[in-house]
């Protein structure tokens, strides 16, 4: 029996639409798995179409809520809320592009860690206020300083408040100062010690008579050809003049406890400074450190950098020191003091423990220069909130320093101050 042309031709079809059919079948079952997304940070997705050659997708539906659009095979961008949204794969055979079809995908959007913490401004009722976060930039010397401080997440997310502090000031026979200082967590009225601490020290050296004391004795040290036996005698007289700075310091703390009735380590704070005058041989850096808040120097090719105060890391808890520490005024107090003398820098260095943890981490880093080749590499930019500190240009430097503190660090979440001279 001869069978009729056309039954091949229905036949053929049929095959077709079998094929076309079984391709669209596979493709639907599939298991995509969507890699997770996380709110506020850049996402990609490429789907591999490797194995399904005739497959197009056409489009994504219900992504527009999500943030992120889809184009050439891939999902990308950067969601800002997070939930868990059903997708609509949208796609066709080449072999019949007028029916579309759906295969339904999950993408799950993680929230950011960063808005798990609540930000509950500090009460301006309350006794020895300070504003949550804080900002300078300016001349020192003939160079430039930024310093930014603010409030860590885990004071933001209780309302309490900023326990760090700084002061910069310009003193007299061009003489510049910059002080920082952390308060102690355990301490009740923290933030005031740190405020005291730096404002006070900055204070006794506005003396001009001080600073012209020092300044003798400085260039007995680095203009005259004495005996090793006389600068070594020059150099602990120059301790002296600063230690009792300190122990300026150190009172006027006390006495503003003794005023307010309250114990005086209810001001608990650590304390750093750099006292800073250019001479005609150099930069003089007088330093002074107590606690775990550290002072650097880098040089000019940024090929070495020196740590210039001693730092007290406690082994456990509540193991550092304050300036409120009455056993800190003894025999050893001398080697919290620096006398340093350059010819030229590229950075001076000040922060809190809120920079070191999570940025340097140990405290061998803190004499590692490729350490601190990363830490500025990160302040240009290189970081995850793509952040940049520009110092060559100082319109908004201050601004950009204090935004690049609030970065994400796990279990880093304390008050960050970071004082910069350049």
């Amino acid at each position: 029996m001869k069978i009729p042309s056309f039954y091949f031709g229905t036949s053929k079809k049929a095959m077709e639409k079998s094929v076309v059919y079984k391709e669209k079948e596979e493709f639907k079952e599939v298991h995509w798995v969507l890699k997770n997304a996380a709110s506020n940070k850049l996402y990609e997705f490429t789907f591999d179409m490797e194995y399904f050659p005739n497959i197009r997708i056409q489009n994504i539906g219900n992504l527009d809520e999500t943030g992120l659009v889809f184009k050439d095979n891939k999902i990308s961008g950067t969601p800002v809320v997070s939930n868990v949204y059903h997708l609509d794969i949208e796609f066709y055979h080449i072999d019949d592009e007028k029916n579309i079809n759906i295969k339904k995908v999950d993408l799950f959007v993680n929230a950011d860690p960063k808005d798990l913490w609540k930000n509950i401004p500090s009460d301006q009722t309350a006794a020895f206020y300070k504003a949550d976060e804080d900002s300078f930039k300016g001349a020192f010397l003939d160079r430039k300083i930024v310093v930014a401080s603010k409030r860590g997440r885990a004071h933001a997310h209780e309302g309490k408040f900023r326990e760090d502090d700084f002061a910069v000031s310009k003193l007299p026979l061009e003489w510049n100062i910059i002080s920082v200082s952390d308060g102690a967590g355990s301490a009740k009225f923290a933030r005031e010690g740190s405020r005291l601490a730096t404002i006070s020290v900055n204070e006794f050296f506005s003396s001009k008579e001080r600073l012209k004391e020092i300044e003798d004795r400085l260039k007995i040290l680095y203009q005259t050809e004495y005996s090793e036996e006389i600068h070594t005698q020059v150099k602990k007289e120059i301790i002296n003049l600063l230690y009792k700075g300190v122990l300026y310091t150190y009172s006027t703390l006390e006495k503003t406890a003794a005023d307010n009735d309250f114990a005086v380590s209810e001001l608990n704070a650590t304390l750093i400074f750099a006292l800073v005058k250019k001479f005609s041989f150099g930069y003089v850096m007088l330093t002074f450190g107590v606690g775990d808040c550290p002072i650097n120097l880098i040089n000019t090719d940024f090929s070495e950098v020196e740590l210039l105060n001693r730092i007290d890391v406690g082994e456990f808890s509540g193991g550092t020191r304050f300036i409120t520490t009455k056993g800190i005024f003894n025999q050893s107090v001398a080697t919290r003091f620096g006398i340093t003398c350059v010819e030229n820098f590229l950075y001076l260095v000040l922060m809190t423990d809120g920079i070191y943890d999570p940025k340097l981490g140990t405290e061998s880093k803190l004499e590692d220069i490729e350490s601190w080749k990363a830490f500025f590499n990160d302040l240009s930019g290189n970081n995850e909130d793509r952040v940049q500190v520009d110092f060559m240009r100082e319109a908004y430097i201050d601004k950009q320093l204090l935004q690049w503190t609030d970065f994400w660090s796990r279990g880093n979440h304390d008050d960050r101050t970071l004082a910069i001279i350049y």
